[in-house]
């Protein structure tokens, strides 16, 4: 069975694109990474939510983000701002960390 291993590569608060579907070309910040490969991004496939109204709550229509897929967005490298795959390596003292594939600037620890 084939894995997906996308869902390593991206974390919560982390920049991304949108590569595909109806938000193609938007950007936003990672709010979830669910286990399903899905991850909830900041103003990216926005639903309509009717709320009945508590004792905490108003009542009525809100915007929330919906969950989309990860294999249709891409990250964004923080120090060069393009769209780019992950690359987990090795640093001397033995820590993972992932870095960018097209300027090797180290983005975090893995």
């Amino acid at each position: 069975m084939r894995r997906n291993n996308a869902v390593k590569n991206i974390k919560k608060n982390d920049e991304i694109k949108v590569i595909s579907g109806k938000d193609n070309g938007k950007v936003g910040k990672v709010l979830q990474v669910l286990n399903d490969k899905k991850i909830i991004v900041e103003k990216i496939n926005m639903i309509k939510r009717h709320m009945k109204r508590s004792q905490t709550f108003q009542g009525g229509i809100v915007d929330k983000p919906a969950a989309i897929d990860i294999s249709n967005v891409a990250l964004l490298c923080p120090s060069c701002k393009e769209i780019t795959r992950v690359d987990k390596s090795k640093v001397i003292n033995g820590e993972r960390v992932r870095s960018c594939k097209k300027c090797r600037e180290i983005i975090d620890k893995a």
